[in-house]
């Protein structure tokens, strides 16, 4: 699927993706097409791993993994790769005598055994095993060794003799009936379950798995297919339907698999991990025949032999072979060996996600910046931007770029989570520093970075580029406190992000208030000359979490100003993202979405532009700054600010109550 669509032009990928196409449009209409179009292509660029089932030996551990030693036989979910890391949770150790290249089937095989859990056979039980792939070969073979009578059906001769030697019934669903041949089978009754490790973009298998199922049977889909059922099908005879969700519990979890949390046996007898443990002592006591799944084994360096012939007929599974060549144990790779120990203004970039990738390089490549590093955390993404962007050096390693001297400034675009700790050691070595917001998430990072910061003679800003938007300089050169306080309303119609997801974990992204309500807090003091000195905050429901997306706050400001935030992630992706209301002296100037400017009561036109948030202006700025000295372009004194008026923010809905900004 992912080798087909990566062949795919825009066009064919809009056809297989058409919730993506409405997406596009929809963003289309409250942004515009130009930022529509790049950040398309930015995700269309974005490189995808392949793999999930190795096998190889352990040569580092992190901190606070228990049970497993350097040295280590272990099979993991990592990609197809020399050096790959992974949490602790999916990795498991490979009994001995087991080669490395069956413990390659541990993953795939917890696939098959995670939908063989869910249907439940139990001895005797009759099941078929529509898909005699990979995966259903391997299925038809645990059910066989749980005691289940297995048929199994296909399309290739091959999978099914094979399917044969290993004691399935096994038949070519396109050369007999298959309805008529279950009757007979099972004397009119049907099968008490049947697994579908098949993949189709047909409705006709989910249909006939219902018409072949008994009484109260069980369908379990592993495989992908068409999902239009007929309710009758189901309604006569209360099938049971499940889809199986990989490799079992604990799967897309983040605290188990990326924190390290394990369930307790006693209530969750079956994990990810225990089911590849499972399935290795499976392969070691040769209940599960996996030699025989080899159709052929390549070299690394011959990768393209496989991914070329992925529909070769035949084809089941295919071992990549790794050298034990010695590692290279440097976490760099250069790409181009330029001199920057004459240049100014020289940058490492630490971070490589979604928003390096969208906005940060293309602004820092447009205004012409001196990047010789960027590092991210698994290397792959920073080395595909270094080759993008001209960058000199992709590294996993920061500590290279903090104790360069050629480096003049850092730029930091990592999970919120590590933006404190990144600055500190930035400022430390005597670099400039830009971070993406936020500044840090816990007040006690704040004030650590704040005293270091008044010791340094350094510059660090964060990037609270929407005081730069021509439309906010616009409005702040019209409007005036001098004579009066003004009330500035700024709505932020945020969407919809799933709870699992990083940014609403307090220990790692802080929430969307922290992590995202402080840039209008920024632009808002921005447009009031003035700094917080007191904060506000409601959330829906009865009793808001702390992580909430759905809030108003109220800012009092030291000139008697006064804003109010309404960040909401309820609303409809059609409606504008973003809208800045500004009342002062019985006059009015809305932007909206940074594509549009009124004015109601000022001598000044309305004006429609393409969207722009300030990023090309903010390092355009920064850039200047860092090469040739002259004040920070956000005061510092702001900048801290609005950081611990956004802490505030949550202290205050924890209290209930009106809570000081210190």
């Amino acid at each position: 699927m992912l080798v087909d669509f990566g062949k795919s032009n825009y066009f064919q990928k809009a056809i297989q993706q058409p919730e993506k196409v409405k997406q596009v449009l929809s963003k289309i209409k409250t942004d515009g097409l130009n930022p529509t179009l790049k950040a398309v292509q930015s995700k269309l660029e974005e490189p995808i791993v392949l793999g999930y089932s190795s096998a190889g030996e352990v040569i580092g551990i992190g901190d606070g993994v228990k049970g497993f030693t350097c040295g280590d036989r272990v099979v993991c979910n990592g990609p197809h790769s020399e050096v790959v890391n992974v949490p602790e949770n999916l990795v498991a150790k490979i009994p001995d005598g087991v080669k490395y290249e069956h413990a390659t089937f541990t993953v795939v095989g917890a696939i098959a055994l995670q939908g063989i859990r869910l249907i439940q056979p139990t001895f005797g039980e009759a099941i078929v095993v529509t898909g005699l792939g990979l995966i259903g070969l391997i299925t038809v073979q645990i059910l066989k060794a749980n005691g289940c009578r297995v048929i199994g059906l296909d399309f290739d001769s091959d999978k099914i003799e094979l399917a044969k030697s290993f004691g399935v019934e096994a038949y070519d669903a396109s050369k007999i009936d298959v309805i008529n041949l279950i009757e007979d089978l099972t004397n009119g009754v049907g099968v008490d379950g049947i697994l579908i490790t098949a993949s189709s973009k047909s409705n006709e298998v989910i249909s006939q798995s219902a018409k072949i199922c008994r009484q109260r049977g069980r369908i379990v889909l592993v495989g992908v297919i068409g999902l239009d059922i007929n309710r009758s099908d189901f309604y006569k005879k209360e099938i049971t339907f499940q889809v199986s969700c990989s490799y079992g519990p604990g799967r897309y979890n983040t605290n188990y698999e990326e924190k390290g949390f394990d369930y307790p046996i006693g209530f969750v007898r079956w994990t990810e991990q225990r089911n590849f443990e499972a399935i290795l002592s499976a392969i070691s006591d040769k209940r599960i025949n996996v030699d025989s799944l080899i159709t052929e084994k390549v070299a690394l360096e011959e990768y393209a032999k496989i991914y070329s012939e992925l529909d070769k007929k035949g084809s089941i599974a295919s071992i990549i072979n790794y050298e034990p060549n010695d590692l290279d144990e440097s976490r760099s790779v250069v790409l181009q060996g330029n001199d920057f120990s004459k240049s100014k203004g020289v940058i490492g970039v630490i971070g490589s996600g979604n928003f390096t990738r969208a906005m940060i390089l293309p602004t820092l490549k447009k205004i012409g910046a001196n990047i010789k590093y960027i590092a991210s955390s698994g290397g792959l993404s920073g080395t595909n931007l270094a080759k993008k962007y001209g960058i000199g050096i992709s590294t996993s390693d920061m500590e290279i770029i903090f104790n360069d001297s050629d480096v003049d400034a850092v730029v930091i675009t990592t999970r919120h989570n590590h933006h404190s700790t990144h600055v500190i050691k930035a400022l430390e070595a005597g670099k400039h520093v830009f971070v993406e917001k936020p500044l840090a998430i816990k007040l006690e990072d704040l004030n650590d970075i704040e005293g270091l910061y008044n010791k340094s003679n350094r510059s660090l800003t964060v990037g609270f580029n929407r005081r730069f938007s021509p439309f906010a300089r616009h409005a702040k050169e019209l409007i005036s406190v001098d004579d009066q306080p003004i009330n500035v309303i700024a709505t932020m119609n945020a969407g919809f992000i799933s709870m699992d997801h990083w940014v609403h974990d307090l220990e790692v992204g802080g929430g969307r208030i922290i992590g995202e309500a402080c840039h209008y807090i920024d632009l808002i003091s921005f447009l009031t000359e003035s700094e917080v000195v007191s904060v506000v905050m409601n959330a829906q429901g009865v009793t808001p979490q702390m992580d909430t997306d759905n809030a108003s706050i109220l800012l009092r400001y030291k000139n008697g100003s006064q804003g109010v935030i309404n960040y909401f992630s309820n609303g409809n992706k059609g409606y504008p993202k973003e809208r800045i209301e500004i009342f002062e002296r019985q006059k009015n100037i809305i932007i909206d979405n940074f594509r549009k400017i009124s004015f109601y009561g000022y001598r000044a036109k309305n004006q429609k532009i393409t969207q722009d948030k300030g990023h090309l202006e903010q390092f355009r700025q920064w850039n200047e700054m860092i090469i040739q000295g002259g004040e920070e372009i956000i005061p510092f004194s702001s900048i801290v600010n609005t950081a611990k008026s956004t802490v505030a923010c949550l202290e205050s809905l924890k209290k209930r109550k009106w809570v000081d900004v210190e």
